[in-house]
Order: structure tokens, then C-alpha cells, then sequence
């Protein structure tokens, strides 16, 4: 007879349930993730997502046509059917306010979009290559930067005519030098470790070593930066929609409906005060949240 016993079968356990889906969770995840540890930088988030929410699917919820004209002009607050007012037209306010978001928001992010390509590009090519090349870019990019950048937006944007692409292109261009300036820098100290030393000894491609070794190592305070420079290509846009020579009437915008109600400033203020102070809180909670990437992304920052 064999003396084998058979083991007992194991035991089935049952799999906890999942912790339940609590806004609490999300912000132990941005918390682990060394994001919005502050009360400033959550508020700014907030307001960051909530005004990107309202510039994209804003429009779609508000009925009122921004552009239809009436013989309701200058309505308070508050009013039946119009919660913010009417403008001197007897536009709605509040389609306005919402529908205004969407082409300044635009503008400012397709600039950013370009400074960063631009810049990123110039300053990962200075700082790798060196010598004669970093030379001549950099003093290319120091030229650009003594020159005022707001001078030169206007100056760009005057040239090639008022408009959204024009507004894109001037910003965009201003904007680069700085963001070269950053990458070139990040590059340099990269570029001087042994990774990038060995890929090259390796016989690795430059374009290689500048995608997949440099570029992912920078990402991170170029990313805060880029987020910044958000804030100040929000406040180009506005500033020169104000002077006429950013997004065209009749299309709402922001900057526009600041020029075009400082008129009744002291009859009806609204017409002033909520797309400035809309533009505002954009313009601050871009900062807020580039300072914030900058603390979680930078690997020398806080733990």
C-alpha cells in the first residue's frame, strides 16, 4: 500500500471589493504623483480645467446666439433670459463670455504649441551639437530676445495682417526664443552624461540620440515652462484682440469685448470686468500649475 496522502484542495478566497470611486482617490493619486500639494495649486488646477471645459463644450450648452442683435441693450444681470446681461447691442452676455473663451484659449494654446516645437527644437540641437552650430543658433536666439517681445508680436502680426493665423504665428515665434534658451541649457547638462556618451560611441544616430535619450530626459522642466509660456501667450492674444489686431469682430473673443465695453465702464462694468477677469484667472492659473509641474517634475525638486 502506498503511504502518499493527497494534499487538500486550496481554498478559494474571495477578492476584496474595490475601494469605491471618491473624488479623495484622485487626489491621493496627484498626491502620490507629487501634484497639487497645495491649496493654491488645486484651486489652480481647477480653474485651469474648468476654463479649457468652458472654451470646448461651453458653446454647445449655452442656446443663445453671442452675435444675434436686439433692442435689449444694456440689460442688468440678472435679467429673464439673460443671466449675465446684454451688451450695448443686446447681445447675450453670457454667450459671449462663452463662445469668447474658445478662440483666445485656441490661439493661445496653437502659439504655445509652436514655441515649444521651435524652441525645443533650436535648443536640443545647440546643446548637443556645440562648437560653431551652438554659436550661431544661440546668437540668433540672444537677438531675438533683446528685442521686446511684445514689439515684436505686434511688428509680426502687423505685417502679415490681422487674424487668428497671423495672431498664432506672432505669438509663436516671440514666444520660442526663451523656451531655445531652457532646452538649449537642459541639453548641454544632459548630453554630458554617460548614457549619451555611450549611445554615441555605440554609433547611434543623432536624431536618435536627440528623440529617445535627450528629448525624454528634458520633457519634464520643459513641460512647466511650456505651461507658463501659456500664460503669456494667453496675454498677447488678449492684449492684442484689444488693440485690433488680434481675433475680428464680429466673432466674441475676450480680449475684444474688454476694448469693446471700456466705453460704458462706469454704466455698465460687467462689460469689462468678466471677460478681464476670466482672462485673468487663465493667465494666473497657468502659472500656478507650470510651478506646480515644475515642483513634481524636476527630479532635484522637493520630494
Amino acid at each position: 500500500m502506498s503511504d502518499t496522502t493527497t494534499a487538500p484542495p486550496p481554498v478559494a478566497t474571495a477578492r476584496p471589493p474595490s475601494p469605491p470611486f471618491t473624488g479623495r482617490s484622485v487626489l491621493a493619486v496627484w498626491r502620490r504623483r507629487r501634484l497639487a500639494r497645495s491649496w493654491p495649486a488645486v484651486l489652480s488646477w481647477l480653474v485651469l480645467v474648468a476654463l479649457v471645459l468652458v472654451a470646448v463644450v461651453g458653446p454647445l450648452l449655452v442656446q443663445a446666439d453671442p452675435l444675434r442683435q436686439t433692442s435689449s441693450a444694456l440689460l442688468p444681470m440678472g435679467s429673464s433670459g439673460h443671466l449675465f446681461g446684454t451688451d450695448d447691442l443686446g447681445r447675450d452676455e453670457l454667450a459671449r463670455l462663452v463662445h469668447g473663451a474658445r478662440p483666445l484659449l485656441l490661439v493661445a494654446f496653437a502659439a504655445t504649441t509652436l514655441a515649444a516645437v521651435v524652441g525645443t527644437g533650436i535648443g536640443l540641437v545647440a546643446g548637443y551639437a556645440g562648437g560653431v552650430v551652438e554659436q550661431v543658433l544661440m546668437r540668433i536666439v540672444d537677438l531675438a530676445l533683446a528685442f521686446p517681445s511684445i514689439l515684436l508680436v505686434i511688428l509680426l502680426v502687423a505685417a502679415a495682417g490681422p487674424g487668428t493665423v497671423s495672431l498664432v504665428f506672432g505669438i509663436g515665434v516671440s514666444l520660442a526664443p526663451g523656451l531655445a534658451r531652457l532646452a538649449r541649457a537642459l541639453t548641454a547638462r544632459e548630453a554630458a552624461h554617460d548614457y549619451v556618451v555611450a549611445a554615441k560611441l555605440g554609433g547611434t544616430r543623432t536624431s536618435r540620440i536627440l528623440a529617445r535619450e535627450l528629448l525624454p530626459n528634458i520633457a519634464g522642466p520643459m513641460l512647466a515652462q511650456v505651461v507658463m509660456t501659456l500664460s503669456i501667450a494667453a496675454g498677447f492674444a488678449a492684449g492684442l484682440s484689444y488693440l485690433g489686431l488680434g481675433i475680428q469682430p464680429p466673432q466674441p473673443d475676450w480680449g475684444y469685448m474688454v476694448q469693446a465695453g471700456q466705453e460704458f465702464l462706469y454704466t455698465a462694468p460687467r462689460l469689462v470686468v468678466l471677460p478681464a477677469t476670466f482672462t485673468l484667472l487663465f493667465v494666473v492659473a497657468c502659472n500656478f500649475v507650470g510651478d506646480d509641474l515644475r515642483d513634481a517634475l524636476d527630479v532635484r525638486g522637493p520630494a
